[in-house]
Order: structure tokens, then sequence, then C-alpha cells
């Protein structure tokens, strides 16, 4: 038996290159799916043929908790251990690397627990061999192993979601983020695939010069569309890959950044569906903090074009956090681009959305504790004017994290410098908070707030106060011409004969409409 299967493995020369260039990871993914369904021999893929009804009913009663993955049936009926690598000479470690990592291209299904369960534990085993080898960095990997390494990555790990699973996808939406997420059956062994893809790629073993004809843009893509996925723990696994592959193929480095915007632009501009944009974004502000002064025009049309867009979503809840990170990395990179950042929060502020407010005017607070004095006073009066319009909202959340931006002693020292401009915008806000909002606490804040700015600057104070006096007097008395040209038209209007069809508006009906 053992021999029979070692016959059936795929048998690689070392010196044979036109072989290597055709059995790429591009192209040997779909070969092993396109064999294992059309083995209608194999005692699997009977037995799935067989069951095909049972399982279809499982489905509809287990949907949350199914493999989110379409595995192919298995080739090989039975699998037998290989020898362990301390039992064979230096020499032959390699290529018993290659024939252990070609034993773990078959694949199962995990929809079925008591399916195929001896194989698929020898398959754990041997996955688990072969991470304790790669992390012993015993020897170099030749271009052989390397193939062999990326095949089975492919085999494993490539696949599609079906359409369901992504068009109830929670994690684009905004609006199912409470759901639990759906987690993958058949973790066990793709953890263990990713914790050996993440040894490989960062072993020292690994010539990264070799390496690059395999995990190249195709395998890259590949990686990229994983991280769609709705188990969080293979998204995390795939954030560190990518993190490594960028630091250690830096051939790769400008088309990992380039597919990362296009994926930022499908799901800003077309789908606003995606499940790995916080990943994402963790990859990137890791980036950034790598980047070169001066910035290149590459990257400041990143910020511009990718990072302030990213506010627009409704599901900017889910990844806030990482893209705060990235925009605060870029203003310690580069001061000034501190006002083009708040321009473009106030370009796309959220004017119907009270919690989104509230996340924008956390950041602007970060972002205004790193700018200087002469960025800030580029874009002081229409950012005061925004956080003026907050300070009056009805939503009590948005108007009490307005009045905390006093709280902020650089705020203040950055108002009280530029008070002459500031304060005009700010008092009158004030004062209509002081006679009319509805929220205790925020009336509190609102006092407080006016208290302190008198103290500020005493005399400012009274003459803003006494302009906004003038400004409702004056708004007062237009009101008032209003009410009573309304009423010369309404006694005019009852003066006149009925013609027709007209109706004859009546005085308390005009006031009501009005």
């Amino acid at each position: 038996m053992f021999k029979q299967f070692l016959s059936k493995l795929p048998r690689k020369s070392p010196k044979s290159d036109s072989a290597s260039k055709q059995d790429s990871p591009r192209s040997s993914a779909p070969r092993t799916q396109s064999n294992s369904r059309a083995g209608s021999s194999g005692p699997g893929l009977e037995a799935s043929k067989s069951n095909g009804g049972n399982l279809g009913s499982g489905r509809a009663s287990s949907a949350k908790r199914m493999s989110s993955a379409v595995f192919p049936a298995s080739m090989v009926a039975g699998i037998e251990p290989l020898v362990p690598f301390k039992d064979v000479p230096n020499a032959e470690k390699m290529n018993l690397f290659v024939s252990k990592v070609s034993l773990c291209c078959v694949t199962f299904d995990f929809t079925d627990p008591s399916k195929n369960t001896v194989e698929k534990d020898v398959k754990r085993q041997t996955l688990l061999e072969l991470v304790d080898f790669v992390a012993s960095r015993s020897m170099k990997f030749s271009e052989p192993a390397i193939l062999a390494m990326c095949r089975m990555c492919a085999v494993n790990l490539f696949r599609d979601f079906p359409p369901n699973y992504r068009s109830h996808s929670s994690g684009g939406g905004g609006e199912n983020d409470d759901d639990e997420p759906m987690f993958d059956l058949a973790w066990p062994h793709l953890q263990l695939v990713y914790e050996l893809l993440l040894k490989f790629v960062t072993s020292s073993c690994l010539d990264a010069k070799i390496a690059k004809k395999y995990i190249d843009h195709s395998f890259i893509l590949r990686l990229l569309d994983l991280l769609d996925s709705e188990d969080p723990r293979e998204r995390d696994c795939l954030k560190t890959i990518l993190h490594r592959t960028y630091g250690k193929f830096m051939v790769h480095r400008p088309f990992i950044r380039k597919s990362i915007n296009n994926v930022f632009y499908r799901f800003v501009l077309e789908t606003e569906r995606h499940n790995g944009v916080a990943e994402l974004l963790e990859v990137y502000g890791s980036i950034i903090s790598g980047f070169a002064l001066p910035l290149k025009e590459e990257h400041k049309i990143f910020l511009w074009r990718v990072l302030i867009p990213l506010h627009k979503p409704k599901s900017l809840g889910v990844y806030f956090q990482q893209l705060s990170y990235c925009i605060t990395q870029f203003i310690e990179k580069e001061p000034k681009l501190a006002s083009v950042v708040i321009q473009g929060l106030l370009n796309c502020w959220p004017v119907t959305n009270s919690q989104k407010e509230v996340m924008f005017l956390g950041e602007l607070e970060e972002i205004l504790e790193a700018v200087n004095m002469m960025e800030f006073q580029k874009i002081m009066v229409p950012l005061f004017w925004r956080i003026g319009c907050c300070i009056n909202s009805l939503h009590f959340q948005v108007a009490e994290r307005a009045l905390f931006f006093w709280n902020n002693d650089h705020v203040v020292n950055l108002v009280a410098h530029n008070r002459h401009e500031i304060l005009p915008i700010i008092i009158p806000v004030l004062e209509r908070n002081a006679q009319s909002h509805w929220n205790p606490a925020v009336l509190h804040l609102t006092l407080n707030l006016r208290k302190m700015l008198i103290e500020m600057d005493d005399e400012l104070f009274v003459s803003c106060h006494a302009q906004f006096k003038e400004e409702e007097a004056k708004l007062s008395l237009a009101s008032e011409k209003r009410k009573e040209a309304w009423e010369r038209l309404e006694n005019a209007a009852s003066l006149q004969p009925i013609a027709g069809n007209a109706v004859l508006v009546t005085p308390s009906a005009t006031s009501i409409s009005c």
C-alpha cells in the first residue's frame, strides 16, 4: 500500500526548467480540482454523490455553520504517512519535504465530519511536521521545494466563495454588524497551511530571488481575494502573511500597493462590501510608517483619492480605527497635509448620520493635536463653522463631542491665538444653545465654555455678544415685517370676490402653513 501511494505522488526533476514553468501555482489549483471531480471511481466522490440529498438538507438546517468555501473531493482514497525527517539523512531531507508537501495537496470535504477521518488526521500530522521543519531553518529551500510549497498553498487556500455568501456578508453593509461571523469548517487544516506559509515566507532559508518567480503577482492577487473571507481568523492570518510578503519581496511592493488601492477603489465606488477593509488598512498603516521623506506624489494621491473617500461608506465604524491611524501616520510624516485632510473631511461631512459625526469629530481632534499654527489658520474658519453646527445639533452626543474640543489644551491654545476669527463664529452658537437646547448636559457644557471664552478675552466676548444681539434684533424685525406683509396680503385677498373654483385661504390656515 505504501509503494502504491508513493507511485501516485508527482515526481519533479530539478534539472527540468520547462516542467517547473508549466507547473506554476496559478495553473495547478484548477487542474487539481478538475481531476478530483472527474475521478468518479474514488470512494470519496462516490460517497459524496450517494449522500447528496442528505447534504442538501443539512445545509438548509445549518447554513450559518457550514464551510464558506467549496472544496473538491479527495483524489486519493487512503493516505499513508511518510517517514519522519529525523529518519533520513540531510541530503534527502529536501526531497522528503517535497514529498510531504505534495501529500498535503489532497483536499477533503469538511462539511461531513465523519468522512475521511483517518486521512484528515494524517494530513494534519504531516502539516504539523512541515511547520516544525520550516521553523527549524536547517537548510536552504531548493527551487522544486519552493514550487511544491506554492502549489500546495494554491490547492488548499485559493478558492471561490459562494455568491450567496458574498451577498449576505455583514462586514460590508453595516446593517448586520452584530451578526456572528461565519467560521470555516476547514479551519483545522487551513490554519496549519497559513502557519506553514507564514514561516516559509519569513524563513531566512528562502531565497527571495528564486521565490519571486512563484510567489508572483498572480499569487499575491489570490491572497488579496481571500481577505474577503468572513472568518476573522483567516483574515488575521492573511494580514500577517501579506505584511511579511511586502517586507520580503521588495520587487513586489509597488504591485502590492496598487492592488490594495484597487480593492479600496472597488469598495468605495462600486460595492461598499468587503470583509477585509480593516485588515488591509492595518497592513497599509505599517507600510505608511516606512515611507521615506519627502513623500512621493503616489502616496499623496493615495491619501486624497483613497483614505479620505473611505470615510463615506456606511460601514465606516468597522474599520474607522485603522483608517484614523493611517491618516495620523500621513500627518506625522508630513504635517502640512493636515489642512488637506481636514478640508477633505469637511467636504464629505455626514450631516444626516449622527454616529459618523461623532467619529469625524474624534478624528478631527486627533488631527488638531498634531497640526501646526500655519496649517491651522488655512482651515480654521470652515472648520469652526462646522464645529458650531455640531454644537447646535439636536443630537446630544454630537453636541457634547463638539463641546469636548475645549477640554484639549492644544486646541484651546490654537483658538486663543486666533480668537479674533474664531470667537465671532462660536459665541452666537453658544448663545443659541444657552437659550433653547433641550439637553441639560449640553446646556451645562455650553455655559462652562461660555465662561471660558469670557476669561480668554472679555472685551472680544462683549463685542461679539453685542453683535449677536444686534443680529438677533434685525432677524426679529425682519420676521415681524414679513408677518405684517402676510397679514396685509390676507386682508386684501379676503375683500376680493371668489371667482370660479378658487378657494379663499383663511388667516388661520395661512398662519399654520407659514
